[in-house]
This record gives C-alpha cells, sequence and structure tokens, in this order.
C-alpha cells in the first residue's frame, strides 16, 4: 500500500523492478503503476509484448522482463506518467532515465534541466540527451536525460528552467 502521499516505498518499488541481472543488460521500462483501474494502453503499444495484465484490464501492468527491449513505446502511451526507461548500462558512472514529460517548456536536447524526485525534490543538474514527442506521442514528449548511476532509481521527473515560457 502506498504511504499517504501517493509516493511508492522503495519496499514498494523492490517488488516492480526487474531483476539486477536485467537492470544491468541495458534499457529496461519501469512500470511504477499504483493504481488498479481500467487502462491499458501500455499494453497495446509494446511491440514485443512484454507488458500484459495478469487478471485483466484493471489490474496493473506486469513487464516480462526478457522480453523488453527498452524501446520507450509505452512510456508515451502511459495516460499516469507511470512508465520510465532506466538504462544503467549507458556508461561506467552515468546512466539514462527515459521519462514522459507533457508541460512548457518543452526541453532541446543539449539544455540543462534538473532532475527531481518523487517527490518534486531536486537532485541534480543534468544534460537532455533527446526528445521525442508531438502527434506520433499523442502531445507527450518522451526526453532521456543522464544521472548518476546510484540516482537511476531515484530521478523521475524534470524541470526545465532558463526559457521563455510558452
Amino acid at each position: 500500500m502506498l504511504k499517504n502521499d501517493g509516493i511508492m516505498t522503495s519496499e514498494e518499488l523492490a517488488r516492480i523492478l526487474p531483476s539486477e541481472a536485467r537492470m544491468n543488460k541495458g534499457p529496461v521500462a519501469i512500470i511504477e503503476c499504483v493504481q488498479d483501474i481500467p487502462c491499458d494502453p501500455c499494453v497495446a503499444a509494446c511491440p514485443t509484448h512484454a507488458i500484459t495484465m495478469k487478471d485483466g484490464i484493471a489490474d496493473r501492468p506486469h513487464l516480462n522482463e526478457d522480453a523488453c527491449t527498452g524501446c520507450s513505446l509505452c512510456v508515451a502511451k502511459c495516460p499516469g506518467l507511470a512508465i520510465f526507461i532506466v538504462n544503467r548500462n549507458y556508461s561506467k558512472s552515468i546512466c539514462t532515465i527515459t521519462m514522459p514529460y507533457e508541460l512548457l517548456p518543452i526541453p532541446e536536447k543539449g539544455d540543462k534541466v534538473t532532475a527531481l524526485d518523487r517527490a518534486g525534490k531536486a537532485v541534480c543538474e543534468t544534460p537532455v540527451i533527446k526528445i521525442i514527442g508531438g502527434r506520433k506521442f499523442d502531445h507527450t514528449h518522451v526526453v532521456t536525460i543522464e544521472v548518476p548511476k546510484e540516482q537511476a532509481m531515484t530521478v523521475r521527473a524534470i524541470r526545465v528552467e532558463g526559457r521563455d515560457r510558452i
């Protein structure tokens, strides 16, 4: 059960994470869905059928970590903004986190952004290394940032500053 603030505890997170071996293999989806509600766009979006619902549409999504390629197609399709791609195999000291982003201003590749934890607290400053989005992704942008490996399971959002707001 979630704490009253709606943020997953470390115990809850441990139950949904792919294995250490899979996390170290390359990009993999982390599905932090916390509600049993009728929702399954991530299932339809997954080209490798790595995401399923064990007990029907009102269940939380389940990840077959061996089938997940980390393609990130599920990230923009999740209306709850609850899917992230973590690549701990990016470099020796840096990992990447790919996340949904639906705010303005939209960051651009090379921008420095503030990486935030699940509670919205600043963790570190980091560069945006990739951004995709637009109509193809239901107007949800998918942003990839670099963070120190020790922050791989902490960072889940970004704050964009320094550009004129639209």
